[in-house]
């Protein structure tokens, strides 16, 4: 299946004392590595090694999304861990949306783990949940609706759009929401501390999850930082070099304080 042009991962290995920090970076349901590009570049110029993967079913077609699961999603994503943590002393992971949601199931599977390297979460917009009514039916409606119309580009930026798919496949939406109740339920078992963006004006992820989050999250802090003027995709919005910087500034503070500290 080709991939859209822009959809590409990517990957940076850096060099040095700062290239033994590995970031993982996960874009968004429905969404591309395009709209976490601009970020991963900037975390790279810092010297850090990064994995921006394309999950399986994004960047193609929404047809080839709804054959896909959350676990294939989620296995990209430890896959890109393992490489990170094989060469880099210690992990950071950062997510958007659907994104978030991954690495914080990353998270919590580590949490238990003695060799894990990863000392940090930075959200941004994390899904775990909707209090929208026409999500509950998604399940029944599944086998004979194939598609939704679409949720990407929620950006306030003038003239800005996200390579995303038109169409939300709705099939593999009730497959994200059976993550999201995997991971709602594990939210406890977190110790890395987190760095959470969240959009004041939002018209994708409503306020449940950051309710879910602060509510779950107990064994570790959740810093959450309001962005003022971005929609949802804030990575490529008017707040995106508030996010990059203060990723940087909370990699380089746990990176001192070393992983568990």
């Amino acid at each position: 299946m080709p991939i859209l042009e822009g959809a590409e991962p990517f990957a940076v290995d850096g060099e040095g004392a700062a290239g033994r920090t590995g970031v993982l970076i996960s874009h968004g349901f429905t969404g591309t590595p395009q709209s976490m590009r601009p970020w991963a570049e900037h975390l790279a110029a810092q010297g850090y090694t990064v994995r921006l993967p394309r999950l399986p079913g994004h960047g193609t077609t929404w047809q080839e999304m709804n054959r896909t699961t959350w676990t294939e999603w989620y296995a990209e994503i430890r896959r890109a861990y393992d490489e990170l943590a094989e060469r880099c002393d210690t992990v950071f992971a950062c997510g958007l949306s659907m994104g978030g949601t991954l690495v914080t199931r990353l998270a919590e599977e580590l949490a238990e783990d003695e060799s894990s390297k990863l000392a940090g979460l930075v959200l941004v917009n994390v899904a775990y949940g909707t209090m929208r009514r026409d999500a509950a039916l998604a399940r029944y409606l599944a086998w004979a609706v194939r598609s939704r119309p679409g949720i990407g580009s929620d950006i306030k930026k003038p003239g800005l759009a996200e390579l995303s798919y038109d169409r939300t496949p709705l099939r593999a939406f009730v497959s994200m929401q059976a993550l999201w109740r995997l991971v709602i339920a594990d939210l406890g078992k977190i110790t890395a501390p987190i760095l959470y963006f969240r959009s004041v004006e939002d018209h994708v992820v409503d306020a449940l999850s950051a309710k879910l989050l602060h509510a779950g999250a107990t064994a570790t802090t959740v810093r959450e930082v309001p962005l003022h003027n971005s929609y949802h995709v804030a990575t490529v919005d008017n707040d995106a070099e508030l996010i990059f910087t203060g990723a940087v500034e909370f990699i380089a503070e746990h990176t001192r304080t070393g992983v568990g500290d």
